[in-house]
């Protein structure tokens, strides 16, 4: 082999992985509060007296298995109590991982229910992983309509898996990964698949507006709005053929708009990353050419606004938070918060240089922004105190935990590692490499959390899949 092919080998194996994604996770559901009523005559002279708030766990407990409505106090309490168990949990994490055979790198993930999780992977395998037992599920992709359809190469991977509102439907990638496509709940039957005048290019992201309404973006720069049939997933319409098997139809989007070109990398607007407001009915997107987008989301897509980013360096994922009513956006080495109402952002960037990897996942519950580095970490940040959590220790076994001052993280294992000739010839046979962790997502009712990725550089065969409880 000549010196100049050999060098470009090299830099091409050695090239990171650009499959990143924010993640999503289910909230915790609302505890029913306590009542009380006022006992004595209704006279005007004197108020209703108001019975005490009970303040213990055994209080709270009780109003929740009566639910009863009303008592004062009880809400603030549940919210206390569900504040400290955010904070609490990420340092009571343990890991077991999950064997998921020669399956390459694990770009996406979302729970269905308390022990499956489906998973997209770089080697296009759509599949479901009970946590439990382990077993693994593969989940026939749908193919685009017709023999001459182009295919994308097989090597760019299912990159976004969502779940609407009521989780009756899934929406990913389709066989062709420029395709969106679209499952029903909980048998995961293909409902339609969206490959007719959409998009060109692959597609990196998805967001469900609605229980109907998906938008997608792609790395032809656009973005575009899909409408599902109520009456396909309400069971109201048949779509089985004589023999049984499931089909499908095929849709186009209804609304399509394209990033603007930038001044400074005018080529460069692959869409990497959504995140929908429902509270705000606005839908935000990060492109590669260093840019936040708004749109208000209705039947169509409105630009509100593009704003230049903090950190233009692989901008690769993004989450909402509506309590906060903050976007976060994840980097080469920091997370920038973003208030599109706010001409200052008054929370200031964090910095998360893990070994020059990146932020590679996000994703909120209240307060707390977990953060999946390229280098196999898990980091948890404060937004409320505006730092991240610290680690806690004993100094004796009778003495209580306190702050070390050190970051709390969590590292995760060492996974699967294709161990071919290109390891060999140009990573130098290094024994542990580093998880990107690429996608995870939590189950806050089951208290667990689910972590996805593999080797960070692109010409690397690997993956790694955790459940921490």
């Amino acid at each position: 082999m000549a010196p100049q092919q050999t060098g470009s080998r090299k830099r091409k194996a050695a090239e990171v992985e650009g499959g990143a994604g924010s993640s999503s996770s289910s909230g915790l559901a609302a505890a029913a509060a306590g009542t009380g009523q006022a006992e004595g005559p209704l006279l005007l002279a004197k108020r209703p007296r108001r019975p005490v708030a009970g303040r213990s766990l055994v209080h709270y407990l009780k109003g929740r298995t009566l639910g009863a409505d009303g008592h004062p106090g009880m809400a603030g309490f549940e919210g206390d109590l569900r504040s400290y168990g955010v904070l609490r949990l990420p340092e009571l994490l343990r890991e077991r991982q999950l064997s998921l055979g020669p399956l390459n790198k694990v770009f996406a993930s979302q729970w269905l229910n308390a022990r499956q999780v489906v998973c997209g992977t770089k080697c296009n395998t759509l599949f479901v992983v009970d946590v439990q037992t382990g077993r693994i599920t593969r989940i026939p992709l749908m193919r685009d309509r017709g023999p001459g359809q182009s295919r994308a190469q097989p090597t760019c991977g299912i990159h976004a898996i969502q779940l609407n509102p009521s989780k009756t439907l899934l929406a990913t990638g389709g066989e062709n990964p420029n395709s969106l496509a679209v499952y029903q709940l909980p048998t995961l039957d293909p409902v339609c698949l969206g490959d007719r005048n959409g998009h060109r290019d692959w597609i990196f992201a998805i967001a469900w507006m609605s229980d109907t309404v998906a938008v997608s973006g792609s790395r032809d720069g656009t973005v575009a709005l899909w409408r599902v049939d109520p009456d396909v997933f309400s069971g109201n319409m048949s779509w089985h053929n004589n023999s049984g098997i499931p089909r499908y139809s095929h849709i186009r989007p209804k609304d399509m708009e394209a990033i603007p070109r930038a001044t400074t990398n005018p080529g460069n607007r692959k869409v990497r990353a959504l995140a929908f407001s429902g509270k705000n009915q606005e839908l935000g997107a990060v492109s590669l050419d260093g840019y936040f987008h708004l749109w208000k989301a209705r039947s169509s897509l409105s630009r509100l606004l593009s704003l230049r980013l903090p950190y233009c360096r692989e901008n690769v994922c993004l989450t909402y938070c509506d309590e906060l009513s903050l976007y976060a956006v994840g980097s080469q080495s920091h997370v920038s918060f973003l208030d599109p109402r706010q001409r200052q952002q008054n929370i200031r960037p964090l910095c998360s240089r893990e070994g020059g990897t990146g932020v590679r996942s996000l994703s909120f519950y209240e307060h707390i922004i977990t953060v999946g580095t390229g280098h196999g970490s898990l980091l948890f940040y404060d937004i409320r105190a505006q730092k991240f959590l610290e680690e806690r220790a004993s100094a004796s076994p009778d003495s209580f935990l306190v702050r070390t001052g050190r970051k709390l993280k969590l590292t995760c294992g060492r996974g699967w590692l294709n161990q071919d000739e290109l390891w060999v010839n140009y990573f130098g046979g290094t024994e542990e490499f580093p998880n990107a962790l690429y996608t995870h997502c939590y189950n806050w009712p089951e208290m667990k959390l689910f972590v996805g990725g593999g080797p960070l550089p692109s010409g690397l065969h690997g993956n790694y899949a955790g459940l921490w409880s």
